[in-house]
């Protein structure tokens, strides 16, 4: 039934399918649904919501995901009747309207890709769209069949009392149906991320872990993975001129190796500069969407430091805007694994060397620092524990998605590294983030072997091994006690950080004992 009136909908004569690049953006120009900004990017305004919404997340509960849902605050469920309900009055008002279709595909291995229809009716998003998924060939596009439909109405203003929600945002995923409803934001983030959570229902029930990461990989092929939550550096550090990109946020593992999720990055704007960060600076010109950055009214000269509109600027362009790019987006097993994680407690040194365990503890526990913007009403960096680094995408219980690492990790021998970018010399107001450079260096340490092989200590209170030091790198940051002014405060927040770790673990249950051992003393 659903299926139905979806194409009934699109047999209408205003519906535009497969529009190309600059097809779209002369329409969202025409439309004044954005502007062009002097570097050639098409830059949009979001209006009142500029990050994604949490609390406006769900899923539709029936006997298909009634059992294999970890349903929780992050897995709301919706009433089979009420999705019914909200996907009527969508269509009703997506009719004789505008209409803008991208077929596509998650998934750069055709083996376990899924088929995608996005539906938009505004320009701009499905431009997004096109740019950020995977664009078949021309001549595949005859015989398309999506797998799923995800719908974007962004004007639609959900009524909470009609149809069960939290405010007049709605992002609904029936995993039954294979459709996703989006309304009441622009942001597109949400239609991004509304695909890698059901990326992470049907892969892991194939035996493949889906992953919130990036990746990169040198000529000899050997990839990298970097896991970590927006902002915490996976598309910089992931973008590096010596090493090929494979993509920079979303990826699968199966018994073949990695392949990226999508077909385009989606890189946060805020402060970017083209000396640190060159590859992203280059990418930003015609056909990429540029969201929520300030511009000059009369030059559309584009201010990247400005937080005017938001921090969480962002800009969506095709893998094949980084000049290194590797397409089709696959590659071996990983040899070393990241995990980022952006201290804003200052406590935690630039790299730690972790063992399975440890690597087990510390993926499931997912510590970082949520920040601005990402996420409404997100203003300054909050300490948090996201599972898997990536939490608020994970329609099943965190622990099958660590089983899998700790099942692929163990067989492939990849070294595990805990990376972070946070701050350093204090906490967060007090000290400052570590320098990007001096994170490369270190990250080309571990991927080269060279940090394997130089001297260690054993942290006292987190017990995990710490280099001394790194070619090209302070030797006092490998020491953060000695970078805070009062080294009484360092062991008060260290201390005060181990307990919300210790706290945080307890709501897992029947951990094997030797994971549980890893938490910090």
């Amino acid at each position: 039934m659903f299926t139905n009136q979806i194409k009934k909908t699109l047999q209408q004569p205003n519906v535009k399918f497969n529009l190309s690049v600059p097809e779209l953006v002369e329409t969202a120009v025409c439309n004044k649904e954005g502007r062009l900004a002097a570097n050639g990017s098409l830059r949009v305004s979001t209006g009142k919501y500029t990050g994604r919404s949490p609390n406006d997340k769900f899923l539709v509960r029936d006997e298909n995901t009634n059992k294999i849902v970890n349903w929780g605050k992050i897995n709301q469920p919706m009433s089979p009747e009420n999705f019914q309900k909200l996907f009527t009055d969508v269509m009703a008002y997506l009719n004789n309207k505008q209409l803008f279709v991208f077929d596509g595909f998650a998934g750069a291995d055709p083996r376990y890709r899924l088929s995608l229809r996005v539906i938009n009716d505004r320009a701009w998003q499905n431009l997004f769209a096109r740019q950020l998924f995977i664009r078949p060939a021309q001549e595949g596009l005859s015989n398309f069949a999506p797998d799923y439909h995800i719908i974007a109405a962004p004007g639609f203003k959900a009524d909470p009392q009609k149809y069960g929600t939290n405010s007049e945002v709605a992002v609904v995923l029936n995993l039954t149906e294979k459709i996703i409803l989006i309304v009441g934001s622009s942001y597109a983030g949400e239609i991004k991320k509304s695909v890698f959570s059901l990326i992470n229902y049907e892969l892991p029930q194939k035996n493949i872990l889906s992953m919130h990461c990036s990746a990169n990989v040198d000529s000899k092929g050997n990839s990298a993975l970097f896991f970590g939550l927006s902002g915490t550096g996976k598309t910089t550090l992931s973008a590096d001129p010596e090493r090929q990109l494979i993509g920079d946020d979303e990826h699968g593992w199966s018994e073949d190796g990695i392949f990226n999720i999508e077909g385009g990055c989606y890189a946060k704007c805020i402060g970017l500069s083209p000396v640190e960060e060159p590859q992203i600076y280059g990418a930003i010109r015609f056909g990429t969407v540029l969201e929520n950055v300030t511009i000059d009214e009369s030059t559309r000269e584009v201010d990247y430091n400005s937080a005017e509109i938001t921090e969480n600027t962002r800009a969506a362009y095709p893998l094949n805007y980084i000049p290194n790019s590797r397409i089709p987006s696959i590659a071996n097993h990983p040899q070393v694994i990241f995990f980022l994680t952006a201290d804003a407690f200052g406590v935690l040194p630039p790299i730690a060397i972790l063992d399975k365990n440890q690597a087990m503890y510390h993926f499931l526990s997912g510590y970082t620092s949520k920040l601005a913007g990402t996420e409404r009403g997100i203003k300054e960096p909050q300490a948090t524990f996201s599972e898997c680094f990536g939490a608020p995408f994970l329609p099943l219980p965190p622990v099958e998605y660590a089983n899998l690492l700790g099942e692929k990790m163990t067989k492939h021998g990849t070294h595990i590294y805990l990376l972070n970018t946070g701050w350093t010399g204090g906490p967060y107001g007090v000290g400052s983030r570590f320098k990007i450079p001096h994170t490369r260096a270190i990250i080309k340490a571990a991927l080269d072997g060279t940090l394997e092989s130089l001297p260690t200590r054993l942290e006292p209170i987190f017990g995990f091994k710490v280099p001394l030091s790194c070619p090209g790198v302070p030797d006092e940051i490998f020491t953060p006690e000695k970078t805070w002014p009062d080294p009484e405060k360092y062991q008060e927040q260290a201390h005060n950080l181990a307990l919300r770790f210790k706290e945080n673990f307890k709501k897992f249950q029947g951990i094997p004992s030797e994971i549980s051992k890893a938490s910090p003393k």
